[in-house]
């Protein structure tokens, strides 16, 4: 069946053109239902027992879909218009969509061509298609299943229910389920920023504006143009919330912007347009106060927040002092508008707060995470007492003008607060690290168990079989995944004489440093890389895979890999007395370390030793060891003392800093020790070889494919602000900064902060740099990285047991704290009734329960007949008044 619609437009170089466009639509596309019996039932993909079939519309996937991805969410048709609406709108939950139609155990089915008619908008176009889809459905699977459409549009619900659909609103199919957690997933309707006619309304009902109104697109561009206002992604500093910067390169500097007003509801990561301040406000706030005004809005009876997340006004008592408070000559702004927002779950826990009255109902929290980057976050949920000791995800839905924080609503608990398994999962969460298992798609892409090397891999001309050299691998105990090895050969040469070029090493020692240095005249070294890409073949699940992991990640008590562990432990880990495919780079070396030759080949190797860096060391000092294997290892040491030397020697700069280790329990895998890890010279032979491979290698790419290479130059003051800690001036040379991280001494001033500015300088720079200038300084940030996080392991001990005890002390302190309520309440009622009684005692001057009436009526208390009248207050005074006795 053919369809085709034409239309006219004008091209950029003003012609008028007529397009024309043809949908060729299929008829054989089956509805998915495995009780159909007009389609094929081979292919199903919903349930056989579905009692009902769900169809979404566009705007029920975009903000539910943290719902729809609810296992108790299935059985659903997500139709085409939709999918293409929602790749339209949002790339990211376009993503999640197609990863739940394309998960088997979950029950999506991508579903469906309606023409346009004349004068019909798109969005109605598009809303009449799902309905004449869902009645497609209705008509073609007729009392098999029910068809009900899941709609928040109000027209188009009533629209569906006139043509005889079956539609209902998200909360109305979500309560009838029965499952009063789902109704936390759900995403509350935003509520639209008011105008100031609203706001100025004095009805007690009515709040203030907190913030400004964002610009619209329209306005933003023509400002970006204009040069009013400056494009840029907004970094929050991680240290205070309340500081932010948005690098721009109109200006070619960070524009600083301070305070939760000039952020104007903008999150790390968003892309915002900002305006700069008249230059007379470009100062660095130094003296802060906390205000102490909370608007009636923020009332959610929550106990006081903190004061890292209250906001900051200047200290007019310190604010006097000018210069000595302030640092000027810094850009300053404000945030007038968001571009691209940047929201995505967040892990945390829930402010401490006391139950509300009653079970089952609404409660309203505030969400802080674990990244002080981000704003407390409100939500509704209706498990609030199972909810206050648990780390759980939070994802955000909508920031007003008149709320202080944004909204959100609950997405899944991760588990209790302080457990190992759960502060885990939050570091891998909040990293966006995939631990998730490998899918049977995955694992269908690897060899059956157990593999061995095959005849056709012998036979290979492009493999060479280096089975007959001694190959051997050193690496930290316990290593399975064996993914390089070692082997190093004396070439016998009688007429070539050792020693005579001497180098760092040979004025240590020379020659006299190799074993059996009679016979050694040249060194053949090679590394064997494990030969991944024999299994792992391009476009396969198995490779999109680990394109999306990129990396294994290293936790202290487990591992997350990038490929699967029958590979990585198994068919690629270079054992020993097992023959493996690798890949070879092979060196003829000099006894100085000089190269004289370099080549690449893919190999079969097996290795005849799996070393430990003990191991490989014990061998090295045992002078009584004097097998081919300890020989090749010293051979190795020594020519690595070489490379070691004269790299540094040309200006390599180290930056490696001391590990910690955990001796970790083998059944519980409960941490029992912790120390500094141990560095010797086996460990500093790997290494230099490691970089040896990857010169070579980096080498033979820039030789082939220069366009494709990565440069990494040094600027002038990039990894360091040298002269703003009091460091010698320093200028590009690396071996002048190797030279003074050697001799310098901490300064004391108390603003040093070793830990922070490596990495608030890589995000800065990343932030203004141009794309040329951001990919060559890639390396420079990864080097400043792993320097902060060598230091954060140094402190990693310290922080564990003070985290400890002040989680026994929040504990105490809340347990306390509830106590002490209850007992304030008790007392605020004893203490009203007594001031009750004394002021009836004051007035009246007898007992606080025989008052008398003013014009000589009956007791007030019940009338009993008295006949005897109570003194009066007139009476003890003198007997001024007399008052007539009760009759």
């Amino acid at each position: 069946m053919l369809q085709s619609k034409s239309f006219v437009r004008k091209t950029k170089q003003g012609k008028v053109i007529k397009v024309v466009r043809e949908h060729y639509l299929r008829d054989d596309i089956y509805c998915g239902a495995p009780f159909c019996n007009v389609c094929d039932s081979k292919s199903a993909r919903l349930s056989s027992s579905a009692p009902t079939i769900l169809i979404f519309d566009t705007n029920v996937v975009l903000n539910q879909i943290d719902l729809l991805e609810n296992p108790a969410i299935d059985d659903v048709v997500i139709l085409s218009v939709v999918l293409e609406e929602v790749k339209n709108k949002n790339l990211s939950v376009y993503n999640r969509i197609r990863a739940l139609c394309s998960n088997s155990t979950r029950k999506f089915f991508v579903d469906t061509y309606v023409k346009a008619m004349v004068g019909e908008s798109p969005n109605d176009r598009n809303d009449r298609a799902i309905r004449v889809a869902a009645q497609w459905y209705k008509n073609h699977l007729g009392d098999a299943s029910r068809v009900l459409l899941i709609t928040n549009d109000r027209e188009n619900k009533r629209k569906a229910t006139e043509e005889g659909i079956s539609a209902e609103t998200v909360e109305s199919f979500v309560k009838s389920l029965d499952q009063p957690g789902l109704l936390d997933l759900l995403v509350q309707p935003r509520s639209e920023d008011v105008g100031m006619e609203e706001v100025e309304d004095l009805r007690p009902s009515k709040r203030k504006i907190l913030y400004t109104e964002h610009k619209p697109m329209s306005e933003i561009t023509a400002g970006l143009h204009c040069g009013i206002f400056h494009q840029g992604k907004l970094r929050v500093n991680r240290y205070n919330p309340f500081e932010a910067y948005v690098g721009s390169e109109s200006i070619g500097d960070e524009i600083i912007i301070y305070g939760r007003v000039n952020m104007n509801r903008a999150f790390d990561g968003d892309i915002v347009a900002v305006e700069l301040l008249p230059q007379d406000q470009w100062h660095e706030e130094k003296s802060l106060s906390i205000a102490d005004e909370e608007d009636e809005e923020e009332d959610v009876h929550l106990v006081p927040s903190s004061a890292d997340d209250a906001p900051r006004v200047p200290n007019p008592a310190q604010g006097s002092a000018g210069g000595a408070n302030t640092v000027s000559s810094r850009p300053s702004g404000r945030i007038v508008g968001i571009i691209k927002r940047n929201w995505h779950s967040y892990c945390g826990s829930l402010e401490p707060m006391p139950m509300p009255a009653g079970t089952g109902g609404v409660a309203h929290a505030l969400f802080v995470s674990k990244d002080r980057r981000f704003p407390k976050i409100r939500i509704q949920t209706r498990q609030l007492g199972n909810l206050l000791d648990k780390r759980i995800i939070v994802a955000v839905d909508s920031w007003d003008r008149l709320s202080r924080y944004p909204s959100g609503h609950y997405v899944r608990t991760i588990g209790v607060i302080g457990d190992r398994e759960t502060e885990s999962e939050v570091v891998l969460i909040e990293n966006d690290i995939d631990s998730r298992p490998f899918t049977s798609q995955v694992l269908s892409c690897l060899p059956p168990l157990p593999w061995s090397v095959s005849c056709e891999d012998l036979a290979n001309p492009i493999r060479q079989d280096l089975r007959h050299i001694r190959v051997f691998s050193v690496d930290p105990p316990g290593c399975k995944d064996i993914d390089d090895a070692l082997h190093c050969t004396a070439l016998p040469n009688g007429n070539f004489e050792v020693g005579v070029r001497e180098s760092g090493a040979t004025s240590r020692g020379g020659l006299s440093n190799f074993a059996n240095p009679s016979t050694l005249t040249t060194n053949l070294q090679v590394r064997d890389i494990a030969d991944v890409t024999n299994f792992v073949h391009p476009g396969t699940p198995l490779d999109d895979e680990a394109t999306q992991r990129g990396t294994s990640v290293y936790l202290v008590e487990r591992r997350i890999d990038m490929l699967p562990k029958p590979l990585t432990e198994d068919i690629c880990s270079l054992r020993a007395d097992v023959e493996r495919l690798a890949f070879s780079v092979i060196w003829e070396m000099t006894p100085e370390a000089e190269i004289i030759s370099t080549r690449f080949t893919k190999s079969v190797i097996k290795s005849c030793a799996a070393l430990s860096y003990v191991e490989a060391q014990a061998r090295m000092d045992d002078s009584r060891l004097m097998d081919p294997l300890t020989t090749d290892l010293r051979n190795m040491n020594v020519l690595a003392k070489v490379m070691r030397q004269r790299r540094i020697d040309r200006g390599a700069l180290t930056l490696a800093s001391a590990e910690v280790k955990f001796q970790i329990d083998t059944e519980t895998h409960d941490p029992l020790d912790i120390g500094m890890y141990q560095i010797r010279e086996a460990n500093q032979m790997v290494e230099e070889f490691m970089l040896a491979a990857n010169i070579s290698v980096a080498a033979k790419i820039l030789e082939h494919f220069p366009p494709c290479s990565l440069l990494s130059y040094p600027e002038h003051g990039i990894l360091f602000p040298w002269s703003a800690y009091a460091f010698p001036e320093l200028n590009e040379s690396t071996r002048e900064i190797t030279g003074s991280l050697c001799c310098m001494t901490q300064p004391s001033a108390p603003e040093f902060a070793p830990l922070n500015f490596p990495m608030r300088s890589v995000e800065q720079r990343m932030a203004v740099l141009s794309d040329v200038e951001a990919n060559q300084y890639t390396l420079k940030a990864c080097v400043e990285s792993m320097t902060a996080v060598t230091n954060l392991s140094n402190r990693l001990q310290s922080r564990t047991n003070e985290v400890q005890q002040l989680n026994s002390q929040l504990a105490l302190l809340q347990r306390m704290y509830k106590d002490a309520r209850a007992e304030i309440s008790v007392l605020k009622t004893e203490n009203k009734e007594l001031k009750r009684k004394a002021t009836v005692m004051f007035r009246f001057g007898g007992p606080p329960y025989a008052v008398v009436e003013e014009q000589g009526g009956g007791n007030l208390l019940g009338g009993l007949g008295s006949t005897e009248a109570t003194p009066s207050r007139a009476a003890q005074d003198g007997g001024k008044k007399k008052r007539p006795a009760a009759e």
